[in-house]
């Protein structure tokens, strides 16, 4: 293990992490925004929509993340629509991870009770306010553990970046092996990078789940 080249290249993983994260963070937002519409509508049975939504789910969860950015980068400047390669990530990881969140959010909608909606209803509840205040809180608390591993889930889907020649901690690595053959220090680093990124979320996920009481749910 070669130190002074990772001392050397290390600045390099820094900004690139500093890129991952940030993709990786808007495109879980966005995702999240994105999967809980599709979950309200599924939920909802709307109309025209819910088919839409269910033939969107299907797409998404059953091509990989690699060949959406090749479509959206490579496939859609044919018909005039051009995106830049950090956009291009952004909305393809919003594209899966909302095809992921929508799943893990419509299971915890549906299993909230009926029984507690009608119950709001008696009481003098709009579908709105029903929906805000009994049926959402526990549908998120219900869907967190599934909700916390799609973002470790998409954290990781990042490394597929490099394809369409994003800078992030994968291409950073691969091109250091090209230039240097210093396969083991590159590696070594992304590991690293990887593991800084992923793993304080996993253990705060961890302890906000046990917080939630989730150990043991509908036991």
């Amino acid at each position: 293990m070669n130190i002074e080249f990772i001392q050397k290249v290390l600045p390099l993983y820094q900004k690139a992490a500093v890129l991952t994260v940030e993709i990786g963070a808007l495109g879980i937002v966005l995702s999240i925004l994105v999967g809980l519409c599709a979950a309200l509508i599924l939920y909802d049975k709307i109309p025209v929509l819910r088919w839409i939504v269910s033939a969107y789910i299907e797409i998404s969860r059953n091509t990989p993340l690699l060949i959406q950015l090749f479509f959206f980068y490579y496939g859609l400047p044919k018909i005039g629509i051009r995106m830049e390669a950090k956009l291009c990530g952004l909305i393809g990881l919003g594209f899966l991870g909302g095809s992921y969140m929508a799943e893990a959010f419509r299971s915890g909608l549906e299993a909230v009770g009926q029984m507690q909606a009608e119950s709001a209803y008696s009481l003098g509840f709009s579908k709105l306010q029903t929906m805000r205040y009994i049926v959402l809180p526990q549908a998120l608390d219900i869907s967190f553990p599934a909700f916390m591993a799609n973002i470790i889930f998409l954290l990781k889907e990042t490394s597929v970046f490099s394809a369409i020649s994003l800078m992030d901690l994968m291409f950073t690595a691969k091109d250091l092996i090209g230039v240097y053959a210093k396969t083991s220090e590159s590696l070594f680093l992304l590991v690293i990078c990887y593991l800084l990124i992923l793993l304080p979320i996993s253990l705060i996920g961890s302890g906000i789940e046990r917080r939630l009481g989730r150990h043991g749910f509908g036991s």
